[in-house]
C-alpha cells in the first residue's frame, strides 16, 4: 500500500475532486465524508462550503463546525479518499454520524487506505486536544467496521437508522 497524505482541498483539486465524485454516480454509492459534494451544484461552491465549515462563526445552517481532507498518495498525488472530522457532535451525530466520516473511492478499495485515513484523522484529533471520537457505520459495512476496530474503536452499541442499524464505535486518544 502506498502512503498517503491528508490536506484541506484548493483550487487546484477540481479535476481530481470531479472524478472523484463521478466515479461515486458511476457505482451508485454513498459519498461519505464528503462534505456534500453529492449536492455541491459546481465544485467552487463545494470548495467554498468546506471552508465555510471549518470556523464555528461561518459554519452552514444545520451543520457543525469540521474540517475536511482529501486522502492522496504521497508519491503519486492520486486522490483516493475523503475523510471529515467534526470538531463537536450535535444530537444527529451523537447518535448516527459521529466525529469521522470517510470514503474511499471505488477503485481504491481494500488496499489499505481507509485504515490509514482514519489513522491520520486521529492525530489531528489528538492535535486538536480532543480526548475521545465517536465513528460510526451501517452494520452491514464489515469493512469499515474492521478498519474502526483496527483504529482502536470500541463498539458501544447499535442503533436502528431508518431500516438499517447503525453500529457506534469510541476511540479513545
Amino acid at each position: 500500500m502506498a502512503q498517503i497524505i491528508l490536506r484541506q482541498p484548493t483550487e487546484a483539486d477540481e479535476a481530481q475532486v470531479m472524478a472523484y465524485k463521478r466515479e461515486f454516480e458511476a457505482a451508485g454509492d454513498s459519498m461519505d465524508g464528503t462534505g456534500g459534494l453529492a449536492e455541491a451544484q459546481s465544485y467552487a461552491d463545494w470548495l467554498n462550503a468546506c471552508r465555510d465549515n471549518q470556523n464555528p462563526d461561518t459554519v452552514r445552517p444545520g451543520l457543525v463546525d469540521a474540517t475536511r481532507f482529501l486522502a492522496v498518495e504521497a508519491d503519486s498525488g492520486k486522490l483516493v479518499g475523503m475523510i471529515d472530522v467534526r470538531h463537536r457532535l450535535n444530537d444527529f451525530l451523537l447518535h448516527y454520524g459521529g466525529n469521522i466520516g470517510y470514503s474511499v473511492r471505488p477503485g481504491c478499495r481494500r488496499k489499505g487506505y481507509a485504515k490509514a485515513m482514519l489513522a491520520c484523522a486521529l492525530d489531528f484529533c489528538r492535535q486538536r486536544g480532543m480526548e475521545r471520537v465517536l465513528v460510526t457505520c451501517d452494520q452491514e459495512n464489515l469493512a469499515s467496521a474492521l478498519t474502526i476496530q483496527s483504529n482502536g474503536g470500541v463498539l458501544e452499541n447499535e442503533v436502528p437508522e431508518g431500516t438499517g442499524i447503525t453500529q457506534r464505535y469510541w476511540i479513545s486518544l
